[in-house]
């Protein structure tokens, strides 16, 4: 057995949490200052509850930080003043560069792991993934707590900032996506044509993040697919919605301009032209 804290238990975090509890080990969720919702999450996924941070860090061996992005680094400044000196696991959906910030602040004293999850909430059937990066003996201390769990631990290297980075280009386009076709169907409803578009996304062949051997081919119709966003973003500004979307993927189709109808360029130097050119 194992004791860990989690802070704090949203959905994901309680999920977690009965994961961890469901294997035997000890989980630790610290109640003061914490609303309601949060220690009655924690105590229904099986944690037991601690009065004060101190007290939960001076009885694990690993802490795992499962809080709102804006929130990643003041929890990691919390933990870092109590002296804490086991494994610290950060699984916010933060940028690489603020994970490499809170392994700053939080050495020497903790071993850091750089942590992302993918998926709902494991349990119930759920499977999800829990990327790791950092030392090896850390990762594999995290690792082994979710042994024949649903959480699926996968490694992604030594290097911290590797699983966070996975996120956010993961998120980049999933969240975007979503986004995205809110404004579509309230553009589409907004018109009486809400129906139509439903029915014709059901028919579209869609694996666009999984092919990215399309994308050469995207670039090389940029200089037409520019000027359509623009035209979406005029039509989404008469019917009184946000047009930013619209407007920045017209931006960044131009980086491609110099592509004009070459289908056959390679990935790679697709990629590389969405780099700045100071970066090229």
């Amino acid at each position: 057995m194992i004791t860990v804290t989690v802070l704090h238990p949203g959905t994901m975090g309680a999920a977690i949490t009965a994961e961890l509890v469901a294997g035997g080990h000890e989980v630790l969720s610290v109640t003061k200052g914490r609303s309601e919702n949060t220690w009655v999450r924690g105590r229904e996924a099986g944690a037991t509850p601690c009065d004060s941070l101190a007290e939960a860090l001076s009885r694990s061996a690993v802490v795992l930080s499962v809080c709102p992005p804006q929130a990643a680094e003041d929890v990691a400044a919390a933990v870092a003043a109590h002296g804490f000196e086991g494994v610290y696991v950060d699984v916010n959906a933060i940028s690489p560069q603020r994970v490499r910030r809170i392994a700053d602040e939080t050495r020497p004293g903790s071993a850091v792991v750089d942590g992302a999850v993918f998926g709902q909430p494991p349990g119930e059937g759920r499977a999800t993934r829990l990327y790791l990066a950092g030392a090896d003996s850390a990762v594999e201390l995290v690792a082994s707590l979710f042994t024949d769990s649903a959480l699926h631990v996968c490694r992604v290297g030594d290097t911290l900032g590797s699983a966070s980075v996975l996120k956010m280009a993961f998120s980049s386009y999933q969240k975007a996506a979503r986004t995205l076709a809110g404004v579509a169907h309230a553009l589409a409803d907004a018109h009486g044509v809400g129906d139509q578009l439903t029915a014709e996304a059901e028919i579209m062949i869609s694996a666009i993040l999984s092919d990215p051997e399309y994308l050469p081919s995207v670039a090389a119709r940029a200089w037409r697919w520019a000027p359509e966003m623009e035209e979406v973003a005029d039509t989404l500004r008469a019917a009184d919605l946000p047009t930013d979307m619209a407007e920045a993927t017209a931006r960044v189709l131009a980086y491609w301009e110099q592509d004009k109808d070459q289908f056959d360029l390679p990935v790679v130097h697709t990629l590389s032209q969405l780099r700045s050119e100071k970066s090229r």
